[in-house]
């Protein structure tokens, strides 16, 4: 149940038994929202009403609509962070750039994520915007979740001899295999675009294990959403800029034509 929701429930009944709930908001929230006359009140209730009884892709149109001007002036006033996520899709060879029509479309593919996610968590749409719109630094969330996508993206299109290469650079390649490339593996799978045959012949494992996919801009963005959480997405982005090289990458190696022979049982998935 979303705090909407629950501030709907009590406020049919004593006031005063809303402190605990209360308590959660910052303190400037709760003075505003307990010294409300009673007719702005019931303008509070009758959104709170909407929101609980509209369908989760209405909710995250509404609260696009209701916030992406102002999180997108944030994001274009912090020049740092958007320069440093430039600087790494410069290094990842992405295409995407950090302008206003990408940030705009990030930011309602958020809320599209999110109450994908919320399927299991009903609170997390609400939950999300909140975020969004929170602290200052709260908004470098989109820009993180911007560059985790983008390098999704990257792994989504890299054939499974690719992923072995990408995987071999890494100072931690368990952890690496385990977080994201066998979940981009498990998705190549289960939706036919590379199709394992004879995984045990080595000779016949080659033919599908050096195919690149190649997939619609829109189908790979559906895998990933499917794939990942949004949280999963934004954490990814973030240890990039907390630490530039979390990810280890090396294009010419990476993307090399030349085969590499495998040994058997060396594989990254």
């Amino acid at each position: 149940m979303t705090f909407a929701c629950v501030f709907l429930i009590v406020n049919t009944s004593d006031f005063n038994s809303t402190i605990t709930v209360l308590s959660s908001l910052p303190p400037e929230a709760q003075e505003w929202l307990t010294g409300l006359p009673w007719k702005q009140r019931r303008y509070v209730l009758s959104l709170c009403h909407l929101v609980c009884a509209t369908p989760s892709a209405q909710q995250a149109e509404f609260l696009d609509a209701y916030t992406a001007e102002g999180l997108l002036s944030r994001i274009v006033d912090d020049a740092d962070t958007r320069q440093r996520v430039n600087d790494h899709l410069i290094r990842f060879r992405s295409s995407a750039e950090i302008d206003d029509a990408t940030v705009r479309r990030y930011i309602r593919q958020v809320y599209v994520h999110s109450v994908r996610d919320a399927r299991e968590r009903p609170d997390l749409y609400l939950e999300t915007a909140l975020m969004l719109m929170g602290s200052a630094q709260e908004h470098s969330s989109v820009l993180s979740y911007i560059l985790g996508f983008e390098i999704l993206k990257l792994l989504f299109g890299m054939s499974w001899a690719q992923h072995e290469r990408l995987y071999h650079l890494q100072p931690n390649q368990d952890e690496f295999t385990k977080e994201y490339i066998r979940p981009v593996q498990e998705a190549h799978k289960r939706h036919g675009i590379v199709i394992p045959k004879d995984e045990k012949n080595f000779f016949a494992r080659r033919e599908y294990y050096v195919k690149q996919p190649n997939l619609h801009p829109q189908r790979m963005i559906g895998l990933i959403i499917e794939s990942f959480s949004a949280d999963k997405i934004i954490d990814l982005g973030f240890s990039l800029l907390r630490h530039p090289n979390a990810i280890q990458f090396d294009f010419d190696y990476i993307y090399n034509e030349a085969e590499i022979p495998l040994e058997e049982g060396n594989e990254a998935h």
